[in-house]
């Protein structure tokens, strides 16, 4: 029963986020929001839905590790895994826009996190604590993240998206349709993420898991389904500004958002060798920082690297478990 409720809620979350990216982009789309700016937050945050509500539930159900490895795990997949996988099928192209600015604030979010939960490094302490302090932090920096979208959205607004689209078949109806669309897709991930995190902590406890490495593998590679599949049809339709966006835009948000929301409701007790992780995910976003200043995209070889790098990755935190 167990394994039929973590497939369930993986189907949930898979579903409910396909939902509630669908609803909320067309509400986008009929605000006349250009496509990267969509990725980065209408389609990050709804893909990020997953993440978050796993992440937080397992907050309230005081599981640290599985919170914490959760959002970690999802970063490092989404980067080195969706990316990778993405830009060997079809080379992505990138937004200087998205270089200058989005993936250094993705590479500063990861660093912010690293100095917020280094608490015996940095103070000496007896343990590491993300505390409800650091979660003010980081959903302060959110919130500077936040308005720095909506000036851009406000100065920017991209009308081309829109021409000769009549905002009541925009998807085959308006915002009643949408909105129904949006509300009945975060209903499903809301659901799908709690039998997701009690599942999987029951299967963890029965083959002697830890919470952080379920956290860093099952979940999170579950919970990051809809965004491959997102970036996947983005790619494919050449909305490839738009992919990239909503990699870029969900890291951003699992870290600054889920993780600051989650150390409030309940701080975090973090295990050390997570900083192994969190190193990893650092590096992860300086080479896609490098491989994105390469002709401005992001192409099959540097996505092969990425690739293999996961697989490495993984191997090695299966041993270390």
């Amino acid at each position: 029963m167990v394994y039929v409720l973590l497939v369930a809620g993986f189907i949930l979350l898979i579903k409910g986020a396909d939902w509630f990216v669908t609803g909320a982009s067309e509400i986008a789309r009929i605000l006349k929001v250009s496509p990267v700016l969509v990725g980065l937050t209408i389609v990050a945050f709804g893909t990020g839905a997953p993440e978050a509500t796993v992440s937080i539930i397992a907050a309230l159900e005081d599981s640290p590790g599985l919170t914490f490895g959760n959002v970690i795990g999802s970063n490092i997949i989404n980067i080195a895994g969706v990316v990778g996988l993405t830009a060997v099928i079809l080379p992505l192209k990138v937004e200087s826009q998205t270089v200058r600015k989005e993936i250094p604030f993705t590479l500063l979010a990861g660093i912010a996190i690293m100095a917020l939960v280094a608490d015996t490094w940095v103070d000496a302490e007896a343990s590491n604590i993300l505390s409800r302090g650091d979660g003010i932090v980081l959903l302060l920096f959110f919130a500077i993240f936040m308005y720095y979208v909506f000036e851009l959205a406000r100065n920017h607004r991209d009308k081309a998206i829109t021409e000769g689209v009549d905002e009541r078949t925009a998807s085959g109806g308006g915002w009643g349709k949408n909105s129904l669309f949006t509300l009945a897709g975060l209903g499903a991930v809301v659901l799908g993420g709690y039998w997701v995190v009690e599942s999987s902590t029951d299967i963890a406890l029965q083959f002697g898991m830890s919470e952080t490495l379920v956290g860093l593998t099952v979940v999170s590679v579950g919970s990051s389904l809809p965004e491959f599949v997102t970036a996947i049809t983005a790619a494919i339709r050449k909305f490839s500004d738009l992919a990239l966006g909503s990699i870029v835009g969900s890291c951003i948000f699992n870290i600054l958002f889920v993780l600051g929301a989650a150390s409030i409701i309940n701080p975090l007790n973090i295990d050390s060798r997570i900083f192994v992780d969190v190193t990893f995910m650092i590096i992860l976003t300086v080479s896609l920082l490098m491989f994105s200043r390469t002709g401005w995209k992001v192409g099959r070889l540097e996505g092969a690297v990425l690739v293999s790098s996961y697989i490495i990755y993984l191997i090695y935190i299966i041993y270390r478990n």
